[in-house]
């Protein structure tokens, strides 16, 4: 081992005293740091990057059934706009009527777990919060139905089997106050706006009957179903919107939308990376033996 010394020979201080081992912080007084700083990733995340949501209603199914949660990327719409086919998150207009009925909390322990869930982004949704399918986007002009029954965005018919299952009957007819019938009238979607479509046609109420919805409700895009572990899977962008046409830019108002790009959960790595450099920060996380080469 070499030693530093001064200029009279002795064992330089400065250099001894910066070679003695950082004392470790008591596990008693660690971990709840630990939990408070892991509490406040959990809010910052929750708040500007994901939010994970409870499906409580079968408007989406087969795609998405009650009780599933699915994980939402709330900056995506910060850089771009939504795309025709993507699954969004988005707070309806006074037109949309409540998707869940508030129930009332049961005293204080109640509203106290409400508050901590609705701050990590695990608690129920509000009766505002709705999850749709994008079907058309500012500017383009969408009816149902062909001769096929098919839905059509800007003349062009979209093959739905793959997330359509239980779809609306044809022999209803259409009523602009309830969305019991398939068939509707052609819709141009003002700027600013989206048409979005619930998956089970039968039963959801979207808008056909309530109207489109302005782009700055759209709190993100859901991008996978995380829970239950059974039914892990993304949710991609049906092939079938590739075909569909822009409508020209002048109708729009804006330029011509972009397509979506594969991967909606690349902002994953920034919270990853910020859990290991917490733990990273803890002496208990190193491994129990190091082999330390000396000078």
């Amino acid at each position: 081992m070499v030693q530093t010394l001064d200029e009279d020979g002795a064992v330089d201080p400065w250099r001894r005293r910066a070679r003695r081992p950082r004392r470790q912080m008591p596990l008693w007084q660690e971990l709840p740091l630990l939990l408070v700083v892991a509490f406040c990733l959990a809010v910052l995340i929750r708040t500007f990057l994901l939010q994970a949501f409870f499906i409580p209603s079968g408007s989406m199914e087969d795609t998405l059934l009650v009780g599933d949660r699915v994980l939402v990327n709330k900056v995506v719409y910060d850089v771009r706009d939504p795309v025709r086919g993507e699954v969004v998150v988005f707070r309806g207009t006074d037109r949309w009527a409540p998707q869940v009925d508030e129930e009332p909390e049961a005293g204080f322990v109640g509203k106290l777990s409400r508050t901590v869930g609705d701050l990590v982004g695990v608690s129920r949704p509000g009766e505002k919060d709705f999850i749709k399918r994008v079907i058309a986007l500012p500017g383009d002009r969408v009816r149902c139905c062909d001769a096929q029954g098919r839905v059509l965005v800007n003349g062009t018919p979209l093959d739905e089997s793959s997330y359509v299952i239980r779809d609306s009957p044809l022999d209803v007819p259409p009523n602009p106050d309830e969305c019991r019938s398939r068939r509707f009238a052609e819709v141009i979607v003002p700027p600013g706006q989206i048409f979005v479509m619930g998956d089970h046609r039968l039963v959801s109420q979207d808008a056909r009957c309530q109207g489109a919805v302005p782009i700055d409700n759209v709190v993100g895009r859901a991008f996978t179903v995380v829970w239950p572990s059974s039914r892990w899977s993304a949710l991609s962008v049906p092939a079938t919107f590739d075909d569909v046409a822009d409508p020209p830019a002048a109708s729009t108002g804006a330029p011509p939308p972009v397509r979506a790009t594969p991967g909606g959960g690349v902002v994953l790595l920034l919270p990853v990376a910020a859990a290991l450099g917490v733990l990273a920060r803890s002496g208990r996380w190193r491994p129990a033996r190091q082999r330390r080469l000396l000078p």
